[in-house]
């Protein structure tokens, strides 16, 4: 599982993934609220995203099912070429860069200590 995570960085870039991931929550969630006629199915898995971005559960997975979604939304005309674009960016861009040290991903799956002196005495 540790692949699917490039690093979790704390402080200030911490915070930048942890606004980014909330930014593509929100726009996912706003993109399907405005429009009629999208089946109560997809609206599900678009609030499911939604609060998995926001506490950084799977966050590569679900950041590439907000990529397909937005995707969606754009090739059906619900969103407008500049909207969907820059909303499929984000969803990429966090897909790329991880869930940051601010996320449950990084409490399953985060860094370890390993004491090389006490494996050796042993």
């Amino acid at each position: 599982m540790q692949r699917l995570f490039s690093t979790f960085p704390s402080g200030r870039p911490g915070i930048g993934l942890l606004l980014l991931r909330v930014s593509v929550a929100a726009a996912l969630v706003l993109s399907f609220a405005w429009h009629q006629g999208i089946p109560v199915a997809a609206v599900a898995v678009s609030w499911l995203t939604c609060l998995a971005l926001c506490t950084g559960y799977f966050t590569p997975i679900a950041a590439v099912v907000a990529f397909v979604l937005q995707g969606a939304l754009l090739c059906l005309r619900f969103l407008s070429l500049e909207a969907g674009g820059v909303l499929l960016l984000d969803a990429l861009a966090l897909t790329l860069l991880g869930p940051g040290a601010y996320s449950l991903d990084a409490r399953r799956f985060g860094r370890r200590v390993l004491d090389v002196y006490s494996v050796r005495e042993s």
